[in-house]
């Protein structure tokens, strides 16, 4: 162990100095764990680590455990040089650092997705150990290929810190992007709570951020326990005067890390409350929305004994106000209801078309989730793989005050093993199904993401699902749309840290875009956000009712929603030449 760090001289023993000498103590303690002691504390601290997201939002523990990951880098040492294999074996090594860490990241932030295979536990609950271990896992690579990639060029001081931070901001991207992307719970949502953090994500997005929050919270440790390897004294110094300089050193590399610590914070703090302050929420003229809330339990979602119960309920529960009063949608412009809301083919069956129409005025229209058939301009089904299956599309469908389909969108980004299965035609044949049991899986919709053209309102871009979690993917094409409407179903996750996730998620997307969101949602949590990220209304998890709100305006088009993620690449590469130009200085 390199205890030799922690030794002060004659005379250095204030605070500064022993702070500085603990922290170095553990930093070295840390480096030279080995095997499954290391293996051990790095799943430990990476599960520790998804308290920084929702809903825990204590951002405050990666203050702790990202110097940790740090260390742990520092302890894989490369072997012999000489050998092309050597670098393979740094590599590998580091990788393992970035596996442990992350796969207890994700096994404690995704715990949740395993609620979806008990819903019919009879048919899907053998898949559990698969998705609570092999989710994670898998996930937990991309973190792999940050921390190895990162040690092939790890340098001292800031300078790994840097790349560090670069390396997991380049492969969080990817893990957003590749095999249809899954940005779920990325770092820099760490730096988005409580609102006016949020608000720098107008400009950095969540991947600029991640690059911001590996340097705010894993530096200061970092910094102060290398202040350890110089306060060592000169042999020829006196017991006073390297006593003094001892102090000196520690005291610097303590504020050092205090301003970096708390400065970067307090001003994007500062920064957000005076954007929040100086813009107030500006509701459209004229319009007012009601959000459908029923709450039915996902296991009975999709029962046939159940389907005209759901439907009615759905009917009386939009006639009815806050107050449990009816008031037959007075005052109320547009209805909203959530994902897949009819456990039906709605268009397939007249008589629930002309229900809603019976329901609603003459002049308002209903945006629902709904599933539909593909069908040729003849009207006959469209057969896929075979004749009994048929091309399915989850959509968003807008009906007008006679019931009659007004425009629809159909999702384009679909969940695998949700809404199609890889290999779907493969698959299949051996008996296995995605968890919404349609037989040849979901299509997905055209690209670039239509807008929806409803009276009323301004034009509406359609998300469904998790579509919200996307950044730079929720506004499409060359005109930008005036309101966002997220429907989904979380009902499948049951009381978990799952939807409260999704919902913060989706909040963020408001800011980054600069646009209003409509959120409708089975089982909650439902809302009317601004483009500030504020909650205007909300009707919490699993709580069964309605929502009446007014809808803001749009604000003006943000950095982010004008750049995307050039503005992450941007910072990328800055980052990545400071951290090379620390690390090879010129001689």
């Amino acid at each position: 162990m390199a205890s030799g760090q922690t030794r002060r001289g004659s005379g250095a023993s204030g605070l500064p100095v022993r702070i500085v000498g603990a922290l170095g103590w553990v930093a070295a303690s840390v480096a030279d764990l080995r095997g499954w002691r290391r293996a051990a504390l790095l799943l430990v601290v990476g599960a520790i680590s998804a308290l920084a997201m929702a809903p825990f939002h204590v951002a405050a523990v990666l203050f702790i455990t990202l110097p940790i990951l740090v260390w742990s880098i520092d302890g894989v040492q490369p072997p012999q040089p000489g050998a092309s294999i050597a670098r393979w074996r740094l590599f590998r090594s580091a990788a393992a650092v970035g596996w442990w860490f992350g796969f207890g990241y994700f096994l404690v932030g995704l715990f949740w997705i395993g609620e979806a295979f008990l819903v019919e536990a009879e048919k899907f609950a053998w898949l559990l150990p698969f998705a609570v271990v092999m989710l994670p896992a898998g996930l937990a690579l991309f973190m792999a290929a940050a921390t190895g990639f990162a040690r092939l060029l790890w340098g001292g001081g800031i300078a790994r810190v840097l790349m560090l931070a670069v390396a997991l901001g380049v492969t969080e991207w990817l893990r957003g992007h590749i095999l249809t992307g899954f940005p779920w719970n990325v770092i820099g949502y760490a730096l988005t709570w409580p609102a006016p953090l949020m608000q720098s994500a107008s400009v950095l997005g969540i991947y600029g951020l991640t690059l911001l929050a590996v340097v705010i919270f894993a530096a200061p440790l970092v910094l102060i326990a290398d202040a350890a390897k110089a306060v060592e004294p000169s042999p020829s110094a006196t017991a006073a005067s390297a006593g003094r300089s001892v102090n000196l050193i520690s005291a610097r590399a303590i504020l050092a890390a205090l301003a970096i610590a708390v400065g970067p914070i307090a001003v994007l703090h500062a920064v957000g409350t005076w954007r929040l302050a100086d813009a107030p929420p500006a509701m459209l003229e004229g319009v007012r929305v009601r959000i459908v809330q029923a709450s039915v339990p996902q296991r009975d979602k999709w029962r046939q004994d159940k389907q005209r119960q759901i439907f009615d309920d759905q009917l009386s529960l939009s006639l009815t106000g806050p107050t449990g009063r009816v008031d037959n949608l007075a005052g109320i412009t547009h209805l909203i209801w959530p994902e897949a809301a009819m456990p039906f083919l709605p268009l397939e069956h007249p008589e629930a078309l002309e229900a809603i129409g019976f329901m609603l005025p003459d002049t308002l229209h209903l945006l629902s989730g709904a599933l539909r058939l593909a069908r040729p301009e003849g009207g006959a089904e469209l057969p896929r793989h075979g004749a009994a299956a048929r091309e399915g599309f989850n959509s968003l469908m807008v009906f007008d005050g006679h019931g009659s389909l007004y425009a629809l969108y159909d999702k384009i980004h679909l969940v695998p093993f949700g809404e199609y299965l890889p290999m779907q035609w493969l698959l299949e044949s051996i008996g296995l199904e995605q968890l919404t049991r349609w037989r040849g899986g979901f299509s997905a919709g055209q690209q670039p993401r239509p807008l929806l053209q409803v009276p009323g309102l301004p034009p509406v871009s359609g998300l469904i699902c998790y579509e919200a979690i996307f950044p730079a993917e929720v506004v499409q094409g060359a005109t930008r749309p005036g309101l966002l409407v997220n429907v989904t179903n979380d009902g499948w996750f049951g009381d978990t840290t799952g939807p409260w996730q999704h919902f913060h998620q989706t909040r963020v997307r408001a800011v980054e875009e600069g646009l209003p969101i409509i959120r409708a949602a089975n089982n909650g949590v439902s809302a009317v956000i601004d483009p500030q990220g504020r909650v205007v209304a909300m009707l919490g998890l699993n709580m069964r009712g309605v929502l009446d709100s007014d809808v803001p305006k749009a604000a003006a088009s943000p950095i982010y929603a004008r750049y995307g993620d050039g503005i992450f690449a941007l910072l990328a590469a800055l980052g990545f030449g400071v951290a090379l130009m620390l690390r090879f200085p010129k001689r």
